[in-house]
């Protein structure tokens, strides 16, 4: 499993911080997990996944594993 933080899934998903964020409180986009105290991340694999899901039919990318 691999954490993907903010600034990264942004990227994956070309959305918004804020995007996100709603997404997420509408239960619509992966839920972010608490690392520490002033932490939290994305498992890539749920990011990729909802992608997918999203466009199917598309190539979206596969998770980077580095």
């Amino acid at each position: 499993m691999r954490i993907m933080r903010l600034q990264e899934v942004m990227q994956t998903t070309a959305l918004s911080r804020s995007t996100i964020w709603r997404l997420e409180r509408a239960g619509t986009f992966p839920r972010r997990q608490r690392l520490a105290a002033r932490a939290v991340g994305w498992v890539a694999e749920d990011v990729v996944a909802w992608l997918r899901a999203r466009f199917p039919g598309s190539n979206a990318p596969p998770p980077r594993t580095d």
